[in-house]
């Protein structure tokens, strides 16, 4: 049997990770400036992350949600202090796509209406829904397709009121910042209007959070820069720094009822474990004002470069585009200097390092990135 090829992929085999740093079969160090998609949230290998886990183990690895799991309150709790959102509710599940199906499911459920607004470049998973509510239609397969997805402009408040009065919302949901649609940064007033207009209608708010929460951008979600809440924010990602955690954090307004949620895996013993050594680190280590401080300095120094078109981005989610020319500078970073990094289309690079990356890092970076530019 052969695997199902449906991934473009570098010829490098990653062997071993420590911290920012990534080694191949031959030995050769790489600097990670992607994370695998923003999932290396504290480090490759964290010690106090490979503890838990390993400790856990010992215990026990999984049991259905069919039993009491004190380490899923556990969770809960810590996640609720850590995000400041301490009377919201957890539902664990597995993946960014879950979390935002979930949430969907949700939101329906919770107000009986059926259509979403979502926006241009908008990625909110493969799964039914979500990839519904994603703008690329390559991806939305012909069983997938629905009426119920309305997208609009990005950050059109006209537009906004308008679908508003010309359809019955059941929820609206948007990125904080747009990660596959190239590190676009919701205006806060918008993220606010959509706030006035889910209370106006009795529309659910759904903050998709899988790239942009878990203190990326210096705050826990993106969309708090908004001072607002949203009725539900979707996470996965640097949830659980590489082990396959999921979630959604719902407001106390949306009651549970036996049956309207399921998972198998979500929220077992490994991934509760995994869950809390993440939380545990970036508030022992300061990981949000870390990513603060770091993300501002690497944007700083990026606007200083003359070829480069625009730096967009918060904290360590940082998008550069650049002109058609410099079309190849992500693969000589990659190649030439070893340095991992993503991109968006057409030409901007995607900045998703693990929230501890330290300021020679960024400048290892900033350095190979200049001598790009200027060869």
């Amino acid at each position: 049997m052969k695997l199902f090829d449906v991934y473009p992929i570098n010829n490098i085999n990653i062997t071993r990770g420590n911290g920012s740093l990534v080694y191949d079969a031959q030995g050769t160090e790489y600097l990670d400036l992607y994370g695998g998609h923003a999932v290396i949230s504290i480090g490759h290998t964290n010690p106090h992350y490979v503890k838990r886990l390993e400790d856990q183990l010992h215990q026990i690895g999984f049991y259905s949600n069919s039993i009491e799991i004190p380490i899923q309150k556990e969770l809960a709790q810590k996640l609720g202090k850590v995000s400041g959102k301490d009377d919201y509710q957890l539902f664990l599940c597995n993946s960014g796509a879950e979390a935002n199906e979930n949430a969907l499911k949700l939101a329906s459920f919770y107000n009986g209406k059926k259509k979403v607004i979502a926006f241009k470049k908008s990625f909110h998973g493969r799964t039914s829904l979500a990839v519904a509510a994603t703008d690329n239609p390559k991806i939305v397969a012909p069983v997938n397709e629905t009426d119920n997805v309305i997208f609009l402009p990005w950050a059109d408040e006209a537009a906004l009121e308008q679908a508003f009065k010309d359809n019955e919302v059941s929820s609206v949901i948007i990125e904080g910042i747009q990660g596959v649609g190239g590190i676009q940064v919701a205006p806060e007033a918008f993220l606010q209007k959509i706030r006035s207009l889910c209370d106006e209608y009795n529309a659910v708010f759904i903050a998709d959070s899988v790239q942009c929460g878990y203190g990326r951008t210096g705050k826990f979600f993106s969309h708090d820069f908004a001072g607002i809440n949203a009725d539900i924010y979707s996470m996965a990602k640097g949830m659980g720094n590489g082990f396959p955690v999921g979630g959604i954090i719902i407001s106390p307004k949306i009651q549970p009822a036996y049956g309207m949620l399921g998972t198998t895996f979500g929220g077992n013993h490994l991934a509760c474990a995994a869950g809390l050594a993440v939380l545990e680190v970036m508030e022992q280590d300061n990981l949000m004002q870390n990513a603060a401080e770091i993300g501002s300095y690497l944007i700083a120094e990026l606007k200083k470069l003359e070829q480069v078109k625009e730096v967009r981005g918060r904290g360590l989610m940082i998008g550069i585009e650049l002109p058609e020319e410099l079309a190849h500078a992500r693969k000589e970073l990659l190649n030439k200097h070893h340095i991992f990094t993503g991109e968006a289309k057409p030409n901007v690079i995607r900045l998703l390092p693990a929230l501890n990356l330290t300021k020679a890092n960024a400048d290892r970076f900033l350095e190979a990135f200049v001598s790009v530019l200027n060869q």
